[in-house]
């Protein structure tokens, strides 16, 4: 049921996603509610407070004013994450100046990627805590974060280092919402294809 529940909603998603008009902002991604005053709910990511590679504690109030771009990951996954963490490191490298942009990556393996290890991978990337944040922390919040990112985080004793995920990418306004993603973050093409959708919203953001 929780896949075809994904599968539903990728559906909806991938809709929306290309229905994007270039003279339009980007679209907000997920279900929508309305108040009782009228005003439109949009789905957002629930407050977090995880550590970071250099041990600092991030949460939802570190992104104040900033979009960022997130993922997630273990650094000890032989299948996707080498090329999708690859894919990442070109978003890194295309905006090096977007004070208002940063990433992170969420790691699915916190029993074994502990802030040593976090901090030994940022540094195999090249990648400053500055602009990526790599985070650990408790295990049930960050797979229950998965689903608020429509991302599918399972354990699987049966699937490569034992746990199962998707690849997806996903662009996060400063107000908490989502607004793109790439589905397969392995893909140079999607990636290639994400990229100004980041500089919408950055635009989007200097605007207000």
């Amino acid at each position: 049921m929780r896949i075809l529940f994904f599968l539903c909603l990728t559906a909806c998603l991938l809709t929306a996603c290309s229905s994007v008009d270039n003279d339009q902002p980007l679209p907000v991604l997920g279900n929508k509610d309305t108040s009782v005053q009228g005003d439109t709910i949009y789905h957002t990511v629930p407050e977090f407070t995880l550590l970071n590679q250099d041990s600092q504690q991030i949460s939802n109030d570190h992104f104040t004013g900033k979009a960022y771009v997130a993922n997630f990951f273990f650094t000890s996954c032989p299948s996707i994450c080498p090329k999708m963490q690859r894919e990442m490191l070109r978003v890194y490298d295309e905006f090096p100046n977007a004070k208002n942009l940063e990433m992170v990556s969420f790691s699915i393996d916190p029993r074994n990627d502990t802030v040593e290890r976090l901090k030994e991978y940022a540094e195999n990337l090249g990648v400053s805590s500055e602009r990526w944040h790599l985070l650990t922390g408790d295990k049930d919040e960050i797979f229950a974060l998965a689903d608020d990112f429509f991302s599918v985080v399972i354990e699987d004793p049966d699937a490569p280092g034992g746990l199962d995920h998707s690849g997806r990418v996903l662009l996060v306004d400063p107000q908490g919402r989502i607004r793109a993603f790439v589905s397969d973050g392995t893909k140079s093409e999607e990636v290639d294809a994400f990229m100004p959708k980041i500089n919408k919203l950055l635009a989007e953001m200097n605007t207000k």
